[in-house]
């Protein structure tokens, strides 16, 4: 394995460790599904990177150029009651690069991580000129299919446990601007490498690694346009590690690496008036800062559509 594949050796870690659902009816939104209605979505994201940052330093891929990842994902959300919400997502994989390294690396596909999560308001207070409300929320990922997660940067994703405990703000004024923040603590388990032994700061005779868990954090502003026909939003989401190495110089990156990220956003969702239930969506994204991650960019595209059971 030459020098450059190895540094690119698990760089999806990163962008699969900052991935979270921020689409119409989401664990990490202020939107509540009403009492027996279910919305389903149906989405499909494009993203890419042929840049990576080796600890804090930025490198150009090497012999596998511009690396490339397909994402179709289903999710349902569902209203238990008006103030609790059910959510369920399953998202189909595709990876490859547009300079395969002659031909000893092949991309991959199949499916990734199911997640189960549910969304809690808690508190909610409406006047004439605003509206302000509080959202606790609990997601729980796991691998779907017995994919390879040590095979970087073409994996389909962790291959471990993952759970999210969120809290949501939101503040909405009369005139259509709103503001959210939100904050999550993500724990994250063991994943099993095909390799018996690494490196991490310290020497390990075992095929499981550590993957360290993250705090995740996002700032959005908002604004509901034609009569609450359209929302646009501008966001930003950022990810800490609370532990981890760094990539070392010359060795393939691991999940045992320390992942810090900074990305930007936009996203509209517009809702049909003629078509009860009916919306589509679009959304861009690009990492523009990091450690141990690619400079990921992505665009996506989805539908969505709801009724009542």
């Amino acid at each position: 394995m030459n020098f450059y594949t190895k540094f690119l050796k698990g760089f999806f870690l990163a962008f699969l460790g900052l991935y979270t659902y921020t689409l119409a009816q989401s664990p990490t939104d202020e939107l509540m599904m009403p009492k027996q209605e279910i919305c389903f979505l149906g989405y499909y994201e494009y993203g890419q990177f042929d840049e990576y940052w080796e600890g804090s330093l930025l490198r150009t891929n090497g012999t596998i150029a511009t690396v490339q990842r397909r994402t179709a994902l289903l999710m349902a959300a569902y209203g238990l009651t008006p103030k609790l919400n059910l959510y369920a997502g399953l998202p189909y994989v595709s990876t490859n690069s547009t300079l395969p390294n002659g031909g000893k690396f092949a991309g991959t596909q199949g499916f990734q991580d199911y997640s189960i999560g549910l969304k809690y308001q808690f508190f909610q207070r409406k006047t004439e000129e605003n509206e302000f409300s509080a959202f606790a929320s609990l997601n729980f990922s796991n691998r779907a299919s017995d994919y390879l997660s040590d095979y970087q940067p073409y994996s389909l994703g962790l291959g471990t446990f993952q759970l999210a405990w969120r809290g949501i703000l939101h503040y909405k004024l009369k005139n259509g601007f709103y503001a959210r923040g939100s904050g999550a603590f993500v724990w994250k388990g063991y994943t099993k490498a095909e390799r018996e032994f690494y490196y991490n700061d310290g020497s390990y005779f075992t095929p499981w690694m550590d993957v360290p868990n993250s705090w995740n954090y996002e700032a959005v502003l908002g604004k509901w346009f034609k009569g609450n026909l359209l929302r646009v939003e501008l966001s930003y989401m950022g990810q800490r590690s609370t532990s981890g190495d760094d990539i070392r110089a010359y060795n393939a990156p691991q999940p045992t690496n320390r992942v810090n990220m900074d990305r930007l956003g936009f996203f509209a969702h517009y809702y049909f008036p003629k078509v009860k239930g009916l919306g589509v969506l679009a959304s861009f994204n690009q990492v523009i800062r990091g450690k141990n991650a690619p400079k990921m960019n992505s665009l996506g595209t989805g539908i969505t559509y709801q009724f009542g059971l």
